[in-house]
């Protein structure tokens, strides 16, 4: 008797079991066609992620912005007593006694006197330490007991394309001081030239206009990645900005807070695209009808690197070591690529004949 009944209650708990099971493999299996074949309730779980994630971002952004935007100053530049441009710069040092503010050369060009106005709307006047139209930088000097904030300079080369990134400025003068913009890393390593010069750019959507040059372009670390420089101005065409990547900028810094003049190598020439063939003409320099690219040489310095490698008037230029050299702009910005002192191997035709030689980079302060 007791035997039947402890079998009774095992099949009985078998039962419940089975029925358990059943019950939770129906639940999620409901769960799982509901989600798919009615998506309103999955629609709703992510737009609130979404809203969590925009808050967070938000959030990032305040910080970013608050890294930054007491250091950033209005540059206003005067000669004699007269306005002649502004723009934007930041505090990126303090050293001793003095803060050290970065901006374009292009902002202060021609000025006798600047100021700066800080971001409590004091007026200071700076002093002028070192400029480079080449590089379109320059490095004004500030009392340390002005300066309110510095910047964070950080990794340009970290960058990542779609990245967020922020913009502070005087957008059309100090009526707009601390405009803030933001956009994303549209490009990196970009190439643009601009009345002859070549430069290395970080692209961007973020909005760029005048009285921007010289404002720092940052990430989401709070950390200066570029100084806003340029914007292609043409009326069909929104959403192109340039900063100077700030690794570039470190390299001229210390030289410009010091007063020094950029040190470049030369090769001691004078260059003539292949493609102007009336210049050639005029110089009376004919080259190969084969060769349609290249930079033709029109003069040489005894003294340069050029002519001791064995370069001759007439020669035309296609490669620094495995860069193409298709015009004068773009070897001097390869030629500035490289260090006093540095070999390059140097790909060039004389005549139908393609030769190479190696040729050692001496200095000059202007190519």
């Amino acid at each position: 008797m007791e035997k039947k009944t402890l079998v009774k209650d095992k099949n009985k708990a078998l039962k419940y079991f089975l029925a358990y099971v059943f019950v939770m493999v129906s639940s999620v299996s409901a769960v799982i066609l509901y989600v798919k074949y009615f998506p309103i309730s999955s629609k709703v779980i992510t737009e609130l992620k979404t809203i969590n994630q925009t808050k967070l971002t938000e959030e990032s952004i305040e910080d970013a912005i608050n890294s930054v935007y007491d250091a950033v100053v209005t540059v206003e530049s005067y000669n004699s007593g007269q306005s002649i441009g502004s723009g934007t710069g930041f505090v990126y040092k303090v050293e001793g006694d003095k803060g050290y503010i970065l901006t374009n050369h292009h902002v202060i060009d021609g000025a006798s006197n600047i100021d700066v106005i800080l971001s409590n709307n004091k007026v200071v006047s700076v002093k002028l330490l070192g400029s480079d139209e080449y590089s379109d930088l320059a490095v004004l000097e500030i009392d340390k007991d002005k300066v309110i904030k510095t910047v964070t300079l950080g990794d340009s080369d970290t960058a990542k394309i779609g990245s967020t990134v922020l913009t502070v400025g005087s957008p059309m003068g100090s009526d707009y001081s601390g405009s803030v913009t933001r956009g994303i890393v549209s490009g990196k390593d970009r190439t643009i030239e601009n009345n002859g010069v070549i430069t290395k750019v970080i692209q961007t959507d973020a909005a760029i206009n005048p009285g921007n040059s010289g404002g720092p372009l940052v990430n989401m670390a709070g950390e200066v990645i570029g100084i806003t420089s340029m914007k292609l101005a043409q009326e069909e065409i929104e959403g192109m900005g340039f900063a100077i990547p700030i690794n570039d900028v470190k390299k001229y810094a210390e030289s410009l807070e010091k007063g020094k003049a950029i040190q470049r190598p030369m090769i001691g020439v004078s260059l003539i695209n292949v493609s102007d063939r009336f210049s050639l003409f005029r110089y009376g320099i004919e080259i190969d009808e084969s060769i349609t690219s290249g930079v033709v040489i029109a003069n040489i310095s005894k003294d340069g690197s050029a002519a001791k490698a064995g370069l001759k008037v007439g020669d035309v230029i296609v490669k620094f070591d495995d860069d193409e050299i298709t015009s004068a702009s773009k070897l001097r910005y390869f030629l500035y690529q490289h260090k006093i002192g540095d070999k390059i191997k140097v790909t060039y035709f004389r005549g139908s004949k393609k030769e190479t030689v190696e040729m050692e980079l001496i200095e000059s302060s202007n190519e």
